[in-house]
């Protein structure tokens, strides 16, 4: 694509819950940074995050890293937009790949499951728009229902993706919106097709061994 239209999602979550979360009695104390502090270690195949309380692990034939992939940007990736989240998963014989932000929660706003797959569905809409001003009104895609979505250490997620193909290779592109006190947490990740059923298998590995620690 000529730009992520996932990666727009995120600034989307953040207005829709700064016009629905404002005023009234702070939930919580401002979250306070330390962009100094790494962003976390990786050992072998396990990432172990400093700077945001989260693990994950990755199969063989997957790397992590804290630096987005140059291929990102031949992908339609914006690289503002690649330099603000904190790990990249990637295969980088598929190219297939997943991006994780973390972002602190304002103090006002509050969340639900409700509200969380809400705003994953609201998002469905902006990729349809940007989509069709790129392809026209005729390119074809599957944007998936919204549905709840299970992670390790975290009570509100939800998650929708959709199918298309470019250049004769077809892709799923997806997006998990989910809170953790008191982080929000975006997960951005695109399956190509041409790594098979196990590509799917191995995705899903992964986000199964993503979980939210406790924060010391």
């Amino acid at each position: 694509m000529k730009k992520n239209k996932i990666q727009k999602m995120g600034v989307i979550f953040c207005l829709l819950l700064f016009l629905t979360g404002c005023g009234g009695i702070p939930v919580r104390d401002k979250v306070r940074v330390d962009m100094k502090v790494p962003v976390g270690k990786i050992e072998g195949n396990q990432f172990t995050g400093i700077r945001y309380p989260f693990n994950l692990s990755v199969p063989p034939g997957w790397q992590v890293t804290t630096h987005y992939p140059e291929f990102m940007l031949e992908l339609g990736f914006e690289k503002g937009g690649l330099e603000g989240s904190q790990a990249f998963v990637y295969n980088p014989a598929t190219r297939s790949n997943i991006q994780i932000e973390f972002s602190p929660a304002g103090r006002h706003v509050t969340f639900d499951q409700k509200k969380i797959e809400w705003l994953t569905h609201v998002a469905g809409g902006s990729f349809e728009d940007e989509f069709r001003k790129d392809y026209g009104k005729k390119a074809s895609f599957d944007l998936s229902a919204t549905e709840p979505y299970s992670l390790k250490g975290v009570p509100f997620a939800a998650k929708r993706y959709t199918t298309y193909t470019v250049k004769g290779m077809k892709r799923e592109h997806g997006w998990i919106y989910a809170f953790a006190e008191p982080y929000q947490i975006f997960i951005i990740y695109v399956v190509m097709d041409k790594g098979g059923i196990r590509e799917h298998q191995d995705m899903k590995a992964i986000l199964d061994s993503f979980a939210v620690t406790e924060q010391k």
